[in-house]
């Protein structure tokens, strides 16, 4: 018996881990108190890490499908046979890559998934990013010049908190690394701060807030231009030490001028006095920060709505500031020059319905389209790397349709699931306990700068393959290099490219190719870090609280930050066009749980026992209108589709709403996951519509879908 400190992979939080090890298996896992970050803070999904780790569902060996039944097959012969079949689809367009959330939460993904798509060479690339956050991408890529220039919450010194379609105490933040976030929040609380949340649901977040703002969902848009709006109305702007750093906020006023809390009161349902209210909240704050999520970003304007929460900080001076909103700098990254060429989309566009590119990829709504259309560069090939698109695209009935009608498809995944019984070939993934673990995409969000690696737990077993060497092995096999090459060797030309970008004049140090890679991007970051610093710090390295990074971290031509972004000015007619049409429909809205991630966890039985999870909130009055009562069944029909899901009767959601989780439906034939089969709960995205997405970003509006609801 053991012990092993590690960082928990299963959401964004980066929690760090206490594992006791026996053998090859995780016995106990408890929160890492000498961890400064997370501070000893566990949640039901990192408690259970050791159950998922030894999950005896897990594929072992790849599968191959033949007369429609999946064998087990050895590494070498899976290869083999991908290399085989590719040859038959010479037009790289014909070949569609889905990368899913889970990519990001591993070192492989984090490193490898760009000369992945790269060496695929195809422009039918799709990720989950378009049905999460892809608008914020988008919107700061427009503002700061770079995609991945988020700033976050600096709420370990905060005064006031504005939280739009997020609930941290369930998701422990979201494009936003805060572990213990309940705790967080309650820190803010007892220094005598304050946070407010706007949300249709009592969400466990709104729960512990001052102030719990009811809205209308997917109107989260017109409340923020109404809160600019009310600053320019109080002369309440301050931009504080922002001014030299910003280009003109007073063209900003003509913009949001049709936009007045009068204006979108009855829009929104939230009344112009409590708008005026907040404003003065958010100006008055000695230091304060607005934070909007997937409920602000999954919607009509996601993009727009995100340009507006970043406006909202600005204006009032809380950006780059302690206690606002701010940029960590990553151990792993490098500093910048303070301008560059800025960011652009459509450098090509989708084939059936001309959606432009964005970060090199399509809409994921539209990857259907491209499957069943037929003509020159129709994707008749996929491989799906760690996602699950079959549940967590909209219309899923016609992605099921589509995958199944392929020629050709490979799945990257652990499991026989919804999604990978249409592949031909499978190749799973290590268990957690078997993969090193550094989070890449993860401290770009953080709240601390902080720095962590964690080796391996459990060796790897004889017989498996590491997830990098299977990253590697693809693309050995789309660069023509075929299913032998020497993956020492790609490594090892991967490395000195990368040394010689950087001016490196060091050998990088570690026992593997990604530790190697690591090391060289730590000894080349902003602190100097190494490997060794790391490993010799196994509750991880603290780098100080988040601090100023204007100009440096700006790649706008300019030079100073883009507030009125001209596709973003072009978009708001189309938002006052909206505003003046209000809809009247019962609409469907999702929620998140603390004990699952999307389709994830649902395999696991301490995360699926007890009282449903899948459930369909309806709120109280309209239960009695409607003729509905808890526990019951109802029939939820949208424009794509029909369910029947569990009734939960409640006042915990507001008038004209009703919502399901996402992630369910594990009742499909062909799959191999007992557990969730057994709590198999219903699609939500059955229901959401493919055809309707934010236009700046491509963005699937999984929020806010029109819905009749009748009991079953």
């Amino acid at each position: 018996m053991r012990t092993v400190f590690t960082t928990c992979p299963l959401c964004e939080a980066t929690c760090g881990l206490e594992l006791t090890v026996e053998g090859d298996r995780i016995t106990k896992v408890r929160g890492d108190r000498e961890d400064d970050f997370s501070r000893g803070f566990i949640c039901p999904k990192g408690a259970s890490l050791g159950t998922l780790d030894s999950d005896p569902d897990r594929l072992s060996a790849p599968l191959i499908k033949r007369d429609g039944e999946f064998r087990e097959v050895s590494w070498d012969e899976a290869f083999r046979y991908i290399d085989e079949r590719l040859k038959d689809f010479p037009d790289r367009n014909s070949i569609a890559m889905y990368l899913g959330n889970p990519v990001v939460h591993s070192l492989a993904g984090g490193l490898y998934a760009g000369p992945l798509r790269k060496a695929l060479g195809s422009r039918n690339v799709f990720t989950a990013s378009t049905v999460d956050q892809m608008p914020k991408h988008v919107q700061v890529g427009h503002m700061y010049g770079s995609i991945f220039s988020i700033p976050v919450p600096d709420i370990d010194r905060t005064d006031f908190m504005l939280v739009l379609g997020a609930d941290p105490f369930s998701s422990n933040g979201s494009l936003w690394t805060v572990p213990d976030a309940p705790g967080r929040f309650k820190e803010l609380q007892k220094r005598g701060g304050r946070f407010v949340v706007v949300d249709p649901r009592r969400s466990r977040t709104a729960q512990a807030a001052d102030q719990h703002v009811v809205i209308r969902p997917g109107t989260d848009v017109f409340l923020l231009l109404a809160l600019i709006h009310e600053l320019f109305a109080q002369d309440l702007v301050n931009l504080k030490d922002l001014a030299g750093h910003v280009t003109d906020h007073t063209a900003i006023r003509s913009h949001v001028e049709p936009f007045s809390p009068d204006a979108v009161a009855a829009r929104t349902g939230v009344d112009a006095a409590t708008i005026r209210a907040l404003a003065r909240q958010l100006a008055g704050a000695e230091r304060a920060a607005v934070y909007g999520r997937i409920g602000t970003t999954t919607v009509e304007f996601g993009t727009v709505a995100s340009w507006a929460v970043d406006t909202l900080n600005i204006l009032t001076g809380n950006l780059d500031r302690p206690g606002g909103v701010m940029w960590p700098l990553p151990a792993h990254s490098r500093r910048g020059p303070g301008r560059g060429k800025g960011f652009g989309i459509g450098r090509w566009h989708s084939r059936v319905k001309g959606h432009p590119e964005v970060m090199g990829e399509f809409p994921a709504v539209t990857m259907a389209d491209e499957i069943e259309t037929p003509g020159e560069g129709q994707v008749r090939a996929l491989f799906t790397i760690g996602g699950n698109p079959a549940l967590s695209l909209p219309n899923s009935a016609r992605v099921n349709e589509a995958l199944a009608g392929l020629d050709f498809m490979v799945s990257v995944d652990p499991y026989l699931n919804e999604t990978t019984r249409h592949a031909d070939v499978i190749l799973p993934t290590p268990p957690p306990s078997r993969r090193d673990h550094y989070d890449i995409a993860f401290l770009n969000n953080s709240v601390r700068n902080v720095v962590k690696y964690s080796r391996a737990a459990i060796p790897l077993e004889e017989g498996r393959v590491d997830e990098t060497d299977i990253f590697f092995r693809l693309v050995t096999i789309f660069s023509g290099l075929g299913p032998s090459a020497d993956l020492d060797a790609l490594a090892a030309f991967q490395l000195a490219d990368l040394k010689q970008k950087l001016g490196a004049d060091f050998e990088p140090e570690g026992e593997t190719r990604e530790e190697r890679l690591l090391d060289l991007k730590l000894r080349t970051g902003p602190y100097g870090v190494s490997l060794r610093q790391l490993l010799d710090h196994p509750h991880g390295i603290d780098l100080g609280p988040l601090t100023s990074r204007l100009p440096e971290i700006l790649r706008t031509p300019s030079g100073r930050v883009e507030l009125t972004p001209q596709p973003i000015m072009d978009d708001l007619p189309r938002v006052l066009t909206a505003l003046r049409h209000p809809e009247t429909d019962m609409v469907l809205i999702g929620r998140r749980h603390l004990r699952t991630n999307n389709s994830w966890m649902h395999n696991v039985p301490a995360l699926v026992k007890g009282k449903p999870l899948c459930t369909l909130l309806v709120n109280t009055g309209d239960a009695r209108r409607l003729g509905l009562t808890d526990g019951a069944t109802a029939q939820v029909t949208s424009r794509v589709g029909k369910v029947e899901v569990l009734v939960e009767v409640t006042d915990d959601i507001a008038p004209g709403v009703v919502s399901m989780p996402h992630g369910w439906g594990h009742d499909q034939p062909g799959t191999q996951l007992s557990v969730a089969r057994e709590h198999a709960g219903v699609n939500v995205n059955l229901l959401t519509d493919d055809l309707r997405i934010d236009p700046l970003s491509g963005t699937a509006v999984l929020n806010g879908t029109r819905v009749q609801v009748v009991p079953a």
